[in-house]
């Protein structure tokens, strides 16, 4: 199937958000060549399911392609429109697995030596869509804050060395009842911002998080990893392990099989864990990538992250079976991973609007060690004069 081919039959099978939005729509879809067209019903297959900043950005890619004359948009379509596909991916169901299509466009771009040409027209289009309309102004600056080292001691390891250019090292940091201190900072800014503005997650259980607070806890989510690591552990075992089928299994596992609900955090909750290398059963790597997707979905006002110690690494079929047990921690190791996800956290947090503006602070949790980021800090410097945490955060929140 063409996309000039396409009626409103065949979104039957979206959602009723998506479907409504397709069928808007139809009359552009139909104009888009079959190289393009499914990249974006890959995002649009879930709107039901996405934050609120990712339909902003869909909304106005439609609003950009829909604007251009009909000559400007074959124009912007060109490089699409030239690449050779075959006739296995025309008859591929890529109207309602637009991401299967995407992988096997992938391939076959790579095999015929044409990705660097689809690199590039997609390179474009991302810069024209972004700039057809600014973003708004943010009602407050971004922060991002970073708890690192829980149950860890003091060791030789050098921290936030690839964050100390960036910011100030403190050296005396006061910090009683310091998680709740920074959750108190947190909850203070949740006052402002629209829903899934400010998020805290916790590679454990996790305190209550504050009102107007989006909560993602690794401990919370016991039951369905659980669930998860039985189906990947039978996956293991099998006599013939077949990478491919392993990962079309966790693509197409619905929230409801794994013991979540069918509402927007769940499904993306579901996403962290099918998605993703090691959140299973690593917590460290769960928090990083937590915070990875919430920054690059939602692109929050606020962001905390307090990375728990993970279980020891070993093989992975032996890893699902233990933590089906009593796991064997390690945090020492735990905070090497965890210094690097709140540099990742912060990289991360850089490629949003407005990272000129926004702050960055990462803890070494009940130690007296910190760093921070923000306009109004110094950069490369070091701070051993003691500082009580709260008045650190207050100073760049």
């Amino acid at each position: 199937m063409l996309p000039e081919q396409l009626t409103a039959a065949s979104f039957s099978g979206y959602a009723p958000e998506a479907r409504e939005f397709a069928t808007k729509h139809i009359e552009l879809l139909r104009r888009l060549p079959l190289a393009f067209v499914p990249l974006v019903l890959r995002e649009l297959i879930v709107y039901d399911w996405k934050f609120p900043a990712e339909r902003v950005d869909l909304d106005r890619q439609f609003r950009y392609l829909g604007g251009l004359p009909q000559d400007q948009l074959r124009t912007t379509m060109a490089a699409f429109s030239q690449l050779h596909l075959t006739r296995e991916l025309e008859q591929t169901d890529w109207i309602n697995s637009p991401a299967v299509f995407s992988e096997q466009l992938s391939a076959h771009l790579w095999a015929t030596h044409q990705i660097d040409a689809f690199r590039a027209a997609a390179v474009d289009y991302v810069a024209k869509s972004n700039g057809s309309s600014p973003d708004p102004s943010l009602p407050l600056h971004r922060l991002g804050i970073a708890v690192i080292g829980q149950g860890a001691g003091k060791s030789d390891y050098r921290l936030f060395r690839k964050l100390r250019t960036q910011g100030t090292y403190y050296t005396q940091v006061r910090h009683s009842d310091g998680v709740k201190t920074l959750l108190d900072a947190v909850a203070k800014r949740a006052q402002t911002g629209d829903h899934y503005s400010h998020w805290y997650i916790d590679g454990a259980a996790g305190a209550p998080a504050p009102p107007g607070v989006t909560l993602i806890s690794y401990s919370a989510l016991a039951g369905p990893r659980a669930t998860l690591q039985t189906r990947m552990q039978k996956t293991y075992e099998a006599s013939v392990f077949d990478p491919e089928a392993f990962r079309t299994m966790l693509a197409q596992l619905k929230p409801d099989e794994v013991g979540l609900g069918s509402g927007l955090v769940s499904r993306f909750e579901l996403s962290l864990l099918t998605e993703g290398s090691g959140t299973q059963v690593f917590a460290t790597t769960f928090v990083q990538w937590a915070a990875r997707e919430v920054l690059r979905r939602a692109q929050p006002l606020t962001i905390f992250a307090r990375f728990t110690p993970r279980q020891r690494e070993k093989p992975m079929n032996e890893l699902l079976i233990e933590t089906q047990r009593r796991p064997e921690f390690d945090p020492q190791g735990s905070l090497v991973d965890a210094d690097m996800g709140a540099y990742y956290t912060w990289v991360n947090l850089q490629r949003l609007p407005e990272a000129e503006k926004a702050a960055f602070l990462v803890w070494f949790e009940d130690h007296g060690e910190a760093l921070a980021i923000a306009p109004s800090v110094g950069r490369g410097k070091q701070a051993d004069q003691a500082i009580e945490l709260e008045a650190l955060i207050a100073a760049i929140a």
